[in-house]
Protein backbone atom coordinates (compact mmCIF):
# COMPACT_ATOMS: atom_id res chain seq x y z
CA UNK A 1 0.00 0.00 0.00
CA UNK A 2 1.16 3.37 -0.78
CA UNK A 3 2.01 5.52 1.93
CA UNK A 4 -0.38 8.87 1.71
CA UNK A 5 1.74 11.99 2.72
CA UNK A 6 -0.65 14.78 0.53
CA UNK A 7 -3.85 15.27 0.29
CA UNK A 8 -4.07 14.65 -3.08
CA UNK A 9 -2.40 10.99 -1.85
CA UNK A 10 -5.56 10.85 -0.22
CA UNK A 11 -7.78 11.71 -1.89
CA UNK A 12 -6.43 9.62 -5.07
CA UNK A 13 -6.79 6.52 -1.90
CA UNK A 14 -10.72 7.74 -1.22
CA UNK A 15 -11.73 8.44 -4.57
CA UNK A 16 -10.18 4.47 -5.22
CA UNK A 17 -11.80 3.38 -2.19
CA UNK A 18 -15.79 4.97 -3.16
CA UNK A 19 -14.94 3.71 -6.78
CA UNK A 20 -14.55 0.05 -5.47
CA UNK A 21 -17.38 0.51 -3.25
CA UNK A 22 -19.42 1.62 -5.89
CA UNK A 23 -18.38 -1.01 -8.17
CA UNK A 24 -19.84 -3.92 -5.42
CA UNK A 25 -22.87 -2.12 -4.85
CA UNK A 26 -23.43 -3.16 -8.70
CA UNK A 27 -23.77 -6.48 -8.03
CA UNK A 28 -25.39 -6.11 -4.69
CA UNK A 29 -28.36 -4.06 -6.22
CA UNK A 30 -29.79 -6.57 -8.35
CA UNK A 31 -29.65 -9.34 -5.12
CA UNK A 32 -31.21 -6.82 -3.41
CA UNK A 33 -33.97 -5.84 -5.42
CA UNK A 34 -34.56 -10.00 -6.21
CA UNK A 35 -35.85 -10.09 -2.46
CA UNK A 36 -37.70 -7.38 -1.95
CA UNK A 37 -41.16 -8.18 -1.68
CA UNK A 38 -42.14 -4.29 -1.49
CA UNK A 39 -42.92 -2.97 -5.22
CA UNK A 40 -41.68 0.30 -4.18
CA UNK A 41 -37.86 -1.01 -2.18
CA UNK A 42 -37.63 -3.52 -5.44
CA UNK A 43 -38.18 -0.07 -7.65
CA UNK A 44 -35.99 1.79 -5.56
CA UNK A 45 -32.90 -0.64 -5.83
CA UNK A 46 -33.66 -0.79 -9.38
CA UNK A 47 -33.36 2.54 -10.09
CA UNK A 48 -30.29 3.16 -7.63
CA UNK A 49 -28.57 0.30 -9.84
CA UNK A 50 -28.92 2.80 -12.67
CA UNK A 51 -27.49 5.59 -10.84
CA UNK A 52 -24.77 4.05 -9.27
CA UNK A 53 -23.43 3.14 -12.82
CA UNK A 54 -23.77 6.48 -13.58
CA UNK A 55 -22.12 7.79 -10.00
CA UNK A 56 -19.10 4.98 -12.12
CA UNK A 57 -19.42 6.85 -15.22
CA UNK A 58 -19.22 10.37 -13.33
CA UNK A 59 -15.64 8.95 -11.76
CA UNK A 60 -14.51 7.92 -14.85
CA UNK A 61 -15.13 11.14 -15.89
CA UNK A 62 -13.67 12.74 -13.41
CA UNK A 63 -10.23 10.93 -13.45
CA UNK A 64 -10.30 11.75 -17.30
CA UNK A 65 -10.46 15.57 -16.70
CA UNK A 66 -8.03 15.96 -13.74
CA UNK A 67 -5.46 12.90 -15.36
CA UNK A 68 -5.43 11.10 -11.66
CA UNK A 69 -4.87 7.41 -11.83
CA UNK A 70 -6.69 5.42 -9.39
CA UNK A 71 -5.30 2.73 -7.19
CA UNK A 72 -6.61 -0.89 -7.62
CA UNK A 73 -7.78 -1.85 -4.24
CA UNK A 74 -10.98 -3.21 -2.76
CA UNK A 75 -13.66 -1.08 -0.36
CA UNK A 76 -13.44 -3.36 2.68
CA UNK A 77 -15.82 -1.27 4.26
CA UNK A 78 -18.22 -1.88 1.42
CA UNK A 79 -17.37 -5.65 1.67
CA UNK A 80 -18.51 -5.86 4.63
CA UNK A 81 -21.60 -4.20 4.37
CA UNK A 82 -22.42 -5.87 1.43
CA UNK A 83 -21.74 -9.29 3.49
CA UNK A 84 -23.78 -7.89 5.80
CA UNK A 85 -26.72 -7.93 3.46
CA UNK A 86 -26.00 -11.74 1.83
CA UNK A 87 -26.50 -12.52 5.66
CA UNK A 88 -29.84 -11.20 5.80
CA UNK A 89 -30.90 -13.05 2.69
CA UNK A 90 -29.72 -16.30 4.19
CA UNK A 91 -31.23 -15.85 7.06
CA UNK A 92 -34.79 -13.65 7.10
CA UNK A 93 -37.83 -15.22 5.22
CA UNK A 94 -39.08 -13.68 1.67
CA UNK A 95 -41.28 -10.90 2.75
CA UNK A 96 -41.99 -7.63 5.04
CA UNK A 97 -39.39 -8.18 7.84
CA UNK A 98 -36.78 -9.15 4.93
CA UNK A 99 -37.90 -5.83 3.19
CA UNK A 100 -37.18 -3.98 6.44
CA UNK A 101 -33.45 -6.07 6.95
CA UNK A 102 -32.50 -4.45 3.63
CA UNK A 103 -33.93 -1.09 3.84
CA UNK A 104 -31.41 -0.80 7.01
CA UNK A 105 -28.85 -2.89 5.22
CA UNK A 106 -29.48 -0.22 1.95
CA UNK A 107 -29.46 2.94 4.08
CA UNK A 108 -26.38 1.89 6.28
CA UNK A 109 -24.69 1.57 2.33
CA UNK A 110 -25.50 5.32 1.75
CA UNK A 111 -24.83 6.63 4.81
CA UNK A 112 -21.11 5.47 3.97
CA UNK A 113 -21.42 6.58 1.08
CA UNK A 114 -22.59 10.20 2.20
CA UNK A 115 -19.69 10.23 4.71
CA UNK A 116 -17.24 9.27 1.70
CA UNK A 117 -18.23 11.87 -1.05
CA UNK A 118 -18.42 14.34 1.49
CA UNK A 119 -14.89 13.66 2.03
CA UNK A 120 -14.00 13.99 -1.33
CA UNK A 121 -15.63 16.70 -2.08
CA UNK A 122 -14.12 18.81 0.82
CA UNK A 123 -10.42 17.16 -0.43
CA UNK A 124 -11.38 18.03 -4.15
CA UNK A 125 -12.12 21.90 -2.86
CA UNK A 126 -8.95 22.07 -1.08
CA UNK A 127 -6.62 20.93 -3.96
CA UNK A 128 -8.47 23.29 -6.66
CA UNK A 129 -10.16 20.41 -8.24
CA UNK A 130 -13.56 22.80 -8.94
CA UNK A 131 -14.72 20.64 -11.60
CA UNK A 132 -14.38 17.21 -10.14
CA UNK A 133 -15.91 18.86 -7.05
CA UNK A 134 -18.87 19.57 -8.84
CA UNK A 135 -19.04 15.96 -9.99
CA UNK A 136 -18.79 14.86 -6.72
CA UNK A 137 -21.38 17.48 -5.32
CA UNK A 138 -24.02 15.78 -8.23
CA UNK A 139 -23.28 11.75 -6.60
CA UNK A 140 -23.70 13.05 -3.20
CA UNK A 141 -27.06 15.22 -3.70
CA UNK A 142 -28.33 11.28 -5.26
CA UNK A 143 -26.73 9.47 -2.41
CA UNK A 144 -28.71 11.68 -0.39
CA UNK A 145 -31.87 10.93 -2.37
CA UNK A 146 -32.15 7.44 -2.13
CA UNK A 147 -31.35 7.46 1.69
CA UNK A 148 -34.78 10.07 1.81
CA UNK A 149 -36.51 7.55 -0.53
CA UNK A 150 -35.66 4.92 1.38
CA UNK A 151 -36.77 6.49 4.51
CA UNK A 152 -39.86 7.54 3.43
CA UNK A 153 -40.63 3.54 1.73
CA UNK A 154 -39.69 2.20 5.61
CA UNK A 155 -41.91 5.28 7.25
CA UNK A 156 -44.99 4.28 5.00
CA UNK A 157 -45.40 0.61 5.83
CA UNK A 158 -42.67 -1.22 5.46
CA UNK A 159 -41.60 -1.04 8.66
CA UNK A 160 -45.44 -1.40 9.49
CA UNK A 161 -45.99 -4.24 7.68
CA UNK A 162 -42.91 -6.18 9.35
CA UNK A 163 -44.30 -5.50 12.55
CA UNK A 164 -47.63 -7.08 12.02
CA UNK A 165 -45.84 -9.94 10.46
CA UNK A 166 -45.32 -11.42 14.16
Amino acid sequence: MAARKTVEDLFIHELSDVYSAEKQITKALPRMARAATNPLLKDAFTAHLEETQGQIERIDQLIEISGLKLKRMKCVAMEGLVEESKELLDEIEKGPVLDAALIGAAQKVEHYEIASYGTLIAMAKHLGMKEAAGLLADTLAEEKSTDEKLSAIAEEGGNQAATLQK
